[in-house]
C-alpha cells in the first residue's frame, strides 16, 4: 500500500511569469525543490557541454570553431522557458527518468496510464505535470488555481485529448521523494507554491469553475458549444501562446546573469545533491 506523502497534502504552484517549467518540476517532486536559478544553472552546464562537443567535432572535421560556436543558449530563453533536457537533468538529481510516451519502452503506459506515477506535458513553451499523489491523480497545471482531481477513467481520456491537440507527453519513472525536505511547509522557497488538502483543492477548483462559468455565460455564449466539446484544460495552441507571452524583465535579467557564469552550475547542482543525500538518510 502506498505510503501517504507530505501528510496527505498536495503541493501546487500557480503560474509566475514564464516559470511553468519550474512549476512542472516542483509539482512532479511535490515540493519547492528547484528555483528558476537552479534550472538556469543546469541549462548553463548543458550549454557548456554541448559547445565543447561541437568545438571538438569542428577540430576533428577541420571546420572553423565559429561555424559551430554560439553564445545563445539552446536550453533556456531569456523569458525563462527551459528545454526538456533541462527538466530531465533536474529530475535525474532525484534518480527519476523522463521518457517520451510514444517510445517503444512506454508501451505499457500507452495501454494503461494508471500504472504510472507522473506525466509531463509540453506545448508551445508551456509545461505542466499530471501526478498521482496518495493514490489519486491530479492535474497540476500552473494555470489552474489548485490541483484538479482526475478520475482513473478520465486520466486516459485526458491524455488522449492532449495528444490529439499536439501536446508532447513524457513519463516520469523512478522512486519519488515521499516528503518535502523542509521542516515546515510554511518555509517554501518561493512565493508561488502552496500546500493544499484535497478538500481545499476541490473547493477552489469548483469556485473557480463557477466564476468562470458565469463570466462565459454572459460574454461568450457563442462559443459555449465549442468549449463543451473540449476536455477541461486541454488548451489550444493560441491559448498557450497567449500565456507564454507574459514578460518579466527582472527575471530575464536574472537568468541572463546566471547564464554568464556557467561555473555556477556545479555549485548549485552540488547543493541540490546534498539536499537529496539528507533526504535519503531520513
Amino acid at each position: 500500500m502506498e505510503r501517504t506523502s507530505n501528510g496527505g497534502m498536495l503541493y501546487h504552484e500557480v503560474q509566475e511569469s514564464n516559470l511553468c517549467a519550474v512549476h512542472c518540476v516542483n509539482t512532479v517532486l511535490q515540493g519547492p525543490f528547484f528555483s528558476e536559478f537552479d534550472l538556469a544553472a543546469v541549462a548553463a552546464d548543458l550549454d557548456g557541454k554541448e559547445r565543447q562537443v561541437m568545438l571538438e567535432g569542428a577540430a576533428v572535421g577541420g571546420f572553423s570553431a565559429g561555424d559551430f560556436y554560439s553564445e545563445e543558449s539552446h536550453n533556456v530563453s531569456l523569458g525563462g522557458d527551459f528545454s526538456i533536457q533541462v527538466l530531465q537533468k533536474a529530475l535525474e538529481v532525484w534518480d527519476l527518468q523522463v521518457i517520451p510516451l510514444n517510445c517503444p519502452d512506454a508501451e505499457p503506459a500507452q495501454i494503461d496510464p494508471e500504472l504510472e506515477s507522473a506525466f509531463i506535458c509540453h506545448l508551445h513553451d508551456h509545461w505542466f505535470c499530471i501526478r498521482k499523489v496518495n493514490g489519486e491523480w491530479y492535474n497540476f497545471d500552473s494555470l489552474l488555481a489548485a490541483p484538479q482531481h482526475l478520475s482513473k477513467f478520465y486520466l486516459s481520456a485526458f491524455l488522449d485529448s492532449l495528444k490529439g491537440s499536439g501536446w508532447s507527453i513524457f513519463i516520469v519513472k523512478g522512486n519519488f521523494p515521499q516528503e518535502c525536505p523542509m521542516s515546515s511547509s510554511s518555509e517554501a522557497s518561493n512565493s508561488f507554491g502552496q500546500w493544499l488538502s484535497p478538500e481545499d483543492a476541490e473547493r477552489i477548483i469548483k469556485n473557480t469553475s463557477s466564476v468562470q462559468g458565469s463570466s462565459s455565460a454572459s460574454t461568450n455564449r457563442s462559443n459555449a458549444n465549442v468549449d463543451q466539446q473540449r476536455p477541461n484544460q486541454a488548451l489550444s495552441r493560441e491559448e498557450v501562446q497567449a500565456f507564454s507571452e507574459m514578460e518579466d524583465d527582472d527575471l530575464k535579467a536574472a537568468i541572463a546573469a546566471s547564464l554568464l557564469d556557467a561555473s555556477a552550475a556545479g555549485a548549485n547542482l552540488g547543493a541540490i545533491g546534498t539536499s537529496k543525500e539528507t533526504e535519503e538518510k531520513k
